[in-house]
């Protein structure tokens, strides 16, 4: 059994014992009395110029373990805000990635930006949740969902007021999910088999996308040059995660990373 499909295997397990303590329909009642709300997330990274990031906060990876020995989701996500990210990603995922759901709250409570969900979502139980805890989006992995599971969960989300960010990192998941006509794809540059993480997986796809695509690069993004090769290559958006993670002070790092890329 590969990696991913432990992950998927743990998370059908997680979903069912969710569902045994709080029925799907407990939560479609909690969320109907929840007002209208309008999905915001891609608009917030279209408005950052050259180069939106996503600053994505997690405690570990399977591939580095553990990320960050001080972690504190609330005030990770007060400095990344304030060095200049776009939106920010919140791993929920506990047991591979030490997530909760407590942290996607929690960070939503001090946080004005708009937070996208990073787990593995497979049941629509996940996207009554992700609306229920105050997501602004969902990341819908195309490597474990079908094209049907695609399309239906897209347009729970978009009903729910929630944007969907499709992530792909190969060419036959593209192949799966370009029929649906999306306005924006994730292209992660790690290889969820393997975990190894190249640069021009984006290039790669890039040359097999639509150019009215919004395309957010993930993974492996480190540096000023690894930016401006991923602006070159027609990129608008990018999610750092690891590259914030590991070091001392997240924000003040993000926000030196953007005021070089402004300068050139």
């Amino acid at each position: 059994m590969t990696f991913l499909a432990r992950i998927v295997k743990n998370k059908q397990a997680e979903v069912r014992r969710l569902k045994r303590l709080f029925p799907l329909e407990a939560l479609k009642k909690q969320a109907a009395g929840l007002s209208k709300k309008k999905a915001r997330f891609f608009s917030a990274l279209e408005k950052k110029k050259p180069v939106s990031v996503i600053a994505e906060i997690k405690r570990r990876s399977p591939s580095r373990g553990t990320l960050c020995r001080a972690f504190d989701p609330v005030p990770l996500a007060r400095g990344l805000e304030k060095g200049g990210a776009a939106a920010l990603s919140v791993l929920t995922d506990e047991r591979f990635f030490g997530g909760s759901l407590l942290a996607l709250k929690n960070v939503k409570s001090v946080s004005g930006l708009p937070v996208l969900r990073k787990d593995f979502i497979i049941d629509e139980y996940q996207i009554w949740e992700s609306r229920l805890l105050g997501a602004d989006a969902i990341l819908l992995i195309a490597a474990i969902l079908s094209k049907e599971q695609l399309r239906t969960f897209t347009r729970l989300a978009r009903r729910l007021g929630l944007d969907a960010l499709i992530e792909v990192h190969g060419p036959a998941e593209l192949k799966k999910v370009l029929p649906l006509k999306p306005r924006w794809l994730g292209v992660n540059n790690r290889d969820l088999e393997t975990f190894e993480v190249a640069l021009s997986t984006t290039e790669k796809l890039l040359r097999r996308i639509p150019e009215r695509v919004f395309i957010v690069s993930e993974s492996g993004i480190k540096s000023k040059e690894d930016l401006l090769y991923l602006e070159r290559l027609g990129v608008r958006s990018v999610l750092i995660g690891e590259g914030l993670m590991t070091r001392r002070d997240p924000g003040r790092v993000l926000k030196a990373l953007l005021k070089s890329l402004t300068r050139g």
